[in-house]
């Protein structure tokens, strides 16, 4: 059915110099028929010989340092009013073309949240971080605001109501070589503050400032830029409180604060929704020393359903319980832990290492 148009959608992509990623990502989009619209900002490599290669939907942007403007120029280029907004290195998993028709029918004046699975390289192996992130939506009652990090915002100003759609998205970004990482971060940092400058204190803002210090390793930052974040009023049912949360916890770990991080307890009724937040406590008592007290939070978030980055709540727990069981003497119990970590790279060493040392 490729080339059929199944329903009016339009995806809207901006793009500067991505021709690492362009090829695959309109490749996986060109089954579906989708019109394709494409605003590119300044290429100077192969993207726009990709791009032709599947649309003839192709705009140039002039740079200004602002995400949302180019984004909403895109948008208006498009020829119907349902969009779906995608970046270059974001490629289609799976779209239920039929089951996306009826949300958008049913659900006109909302926006529908995508799942995003941001894949990664730790210990050798590959994982997933997954978040849902607003990004079909009707033109005619939303719009993009923000200068980075940009965010749906609904024409009248209320506030979102959203659902979630029936699609799947394989986000490689974080495949980019370090040098493209820390420049992307270093980019995003400035154009925060300067939007931190001109609007004022905002949570999301300070949320992805600290992600992006921590990026660069630049952790006191990040710390700061979290604090300032999670001093403001802020709905913990949000997605990004939630991870601002923990990336506050986590920051304090690596900051050796590990005593500061024991207040995040107070907060256990509030977070510990989603094995994300169960598990950083198990850290955080871990690192406390009060392995009992570890072990019941690692197992908890080991049964546990709703996450976000992969092995929260499979083998990083089980993973930790093993280190706590061989660093206090239980061997038996390590052996039994390492192997329900369904070959986790750190997991196999240290069960090769014990076998050598019996």
């Amino acid at each position: 059915m490729k080339g059929e148009i199944l329903f009016p959608l339009s995806v809207c992509i901006i793009a500067k110099n991505e021709e690492k990623h362009i090829g695959e990502c309109l490749r996986c989009l060109s089954q579906y028929g989708f019109e394709i619209v494409l605003t590119d900002t300044g290429s100077t490599d192969k993207t726009l010989a990709i791009a032709e290669k599947y649309t003839d939907r192709i705009y140039h942007f002039d740079w200004c340092d602002d995400f949302s403007a180019a984004r909403n120029f895109c948008v208006q280029k498009a020829s119907h009013n349902r969009i779906l907004s995608l970046d270059c290195d974001e490629f289609i998993e799976r779209l239920d073309v039929s089951a996306l028709e009826r949300c958008m029918e049913q659900h006109p004046d909302r926006a529908g949240r995508i799942l995003i699975r941001s894949r990664f390289l730790r210990d050798g192996q590959t994982s997933h971080e997954l978040t849902r992130i607003s990004r079909l939506f009707d033109r005619r009652y939303f719009h993009f605001s923000g200068a980075v990090h940009e965010q749906l915002a609904h024409r009248d100003g209320s506030p979102n109501a959203i659902y979630d759609a029936p699609v799947t998205i394989l986000h490689v970004g974080y495949d980019d070589t370090e040098a493209d990482m820390r420049e992307k971060s270093r980019r995003n940092i400035t154009l925060l503050e300067t939007q931190l400058e001109k609007e004022g204190p905002d949570p999301y803002l300070y949320f992805q400032l600290g992600q992006s210090y921590r990026r660069l390793g630049d952790t006191e930052k990040a710390f700061s830029s979290f604090d300032a974040g999670l001093s403001m009023e802020v709905d913990p049912t949000l997605d990004y409180v939630k991870t601002m949360v923990e990336s506050y916890g986590y920051t304090l770990l690596d900051l050796k604060r590990a005593q500061d991080a024991l207040g995040l307890a107070e907060l256990y009724d509030v977070f510990a929704v989603r094995a994300d937040f169960v598990f950083l406590m198990g850290l955080v008592y871990m690192n406390n020393g009060l392995f009992d007290a570890a072990i019941a939070e690692f197992e908890k978030s080991a049964a546990m359903e709703e996450f976000s980055v992969d092995g929260v709540n499979s083998y990083m727990a089980y993973y930790n319980v093993g280190v706590i069981y061989e660093c206090t003497g239980h061997i038996g119990e390590a052996r039994t832990y390492y192997q329900k970590c369904d070959g986790y790279a750190p997991a196999k060493k240290r069960l090769q290492a014990l076998l050598e040392d019996a």
